[in-house]
């Protein structure tokens, strides 16, 4: 058990948190949740983690459910992990996000349930988001497919980690949750809190002021991932799957997808690292188009473009310039 379990049994929170495994240096250790003497965080995936490590710092233990190259929408559960959420202090994790673990959440006793979805506004966002008024009437038929990627949404897209202002809002919600849970290190959660977020805010200037500038405002993606960052920009992400990024594409939303691509000056179809680029590279190869990476931030591996959330974002904003004629 925590040897500071006592400041939280009365605490039932509810926040959000949609990261998790990554190169942190408090998930490195192989001591068991609850017997660390630390304040115990079991994270559901990459940025859930990578929050949990930036704003607890030396104070506390991060375990990840979702391990470096593993696509965190498939993720289940094992007994050996159901154990650790019972013996930790806190869970954070999105809900939506990962079914498996929002029912493993649900019903652990753990005193502490930091929900990220419910620090931050959750939206809807279609397999094309913010292209519909262009193209719309035109392929209305086209997208009666498209509402069966949205059916493990429901509750909205959960990607709002990559948009650093939304991301900046949970981290905020993070830190209050982690003070009133821990309250022996309240000052130094607050400090790191203040840190975080305004290295966030700077990430966000850097994207604002990077794509200022640019010959065309759409992008294609393999996986409807980027809706918030999108719209962030003023954007517009054409997806050639869904929010699932295991769904195919329907012959007719190909079809679709290589007209866009030409009339609005694409130049690039993105591809992700955790999921295959076959579809990406079919379709590119189908319209002359290049291929590169855009970074879903869904987990750090050894092909990463980083070695941390910020880097990843970075080298996606160096992509997403590159694509897009930014000058």
């Amino acid at each position: 058990m925590n040897v500071r379990r006592r400041h939280i049994s009365a605490v039932a929170l509810t926040a959000v948190a949609a990261l998790g495994f990554g190169t942190l240096t408090a998930c490195s250790s192989d001591a068991a949740a609850g017997d660390t003497g630390k304040f115990d965080v079991v994270a559901s995936f990459y940025p859930m983690a990578f929050l949990a490590e930036r704003i607890g710092g030396e104070h506390v233990h991060v375990t990840s459910l979702t391990q470096p190259g593993q696509e965190p929408h498939d993720l289940e559960i094992s007994a050996r992990q159901t154990a650790q959420l019972e013996e930790s202090d806190a869970a954070l994790y999105l809900k939506g996000l990962q079914p498996s673990v929002d029912e493993a959440i649900g019903q652990s006793p753990i005193a502490t349930k930091i929900d990220a979805a419910e620090l931050t506004a959750l939206e809807e966002h279609g397999t094309e988001a913010g292209h519909g008024e262009e193209h719309g009437e035109e392929h209305g038929d086209e997208h009666a497919h498209e509402d069966e990627h949205d059916h493990d949404h429901e509750g909205g897209d959960p990607h709002i980690w990559l948009d650093p202002v939304k991301y900046a809002e949970v981290a905020e919600g993070v830190g209050k949750a982690f003070q009133k849970a821990d309250p022996d290190h309240a000052a130094d959660y607050r400090k790191n809190t203040a840190t975080l977020v305004k290295d966030l805010k700077a990430l966000d200037e850097k994207f604002r002021t990077g794509l200022a500038n640019r010959d065309t405002d759409v992008f294609v993606t393999t996986h409807a991932a980027f809706g918030y960052l999108a719209e962030r920009y003023g954007l517009t992400e054409e997806a050639i799957s869904g929010l699932d990024p295991d769904t195919e594409p329907s012959g007719a939303r190909v079809k679709e997808l290589q007209q866009i691509a030409e009339e609005d000056g694409v130049t690039t179809v993105f591809y992700e690292t955790l999921v295959s680029d076959k579809t990406a590279k079919t379709l590119a190869g189908d319209t002359g188009l290049r291929t590169d990476v855009l970074d879903p931030v869904e987990g750090i591996t050894d092909h990463s473009r980083g070695e941390d959330y910020f880097q990843v974002m970075e080298a996606n904003l160096t992509a997403l310039r590159t694509a897009l004629g930014a000058r």
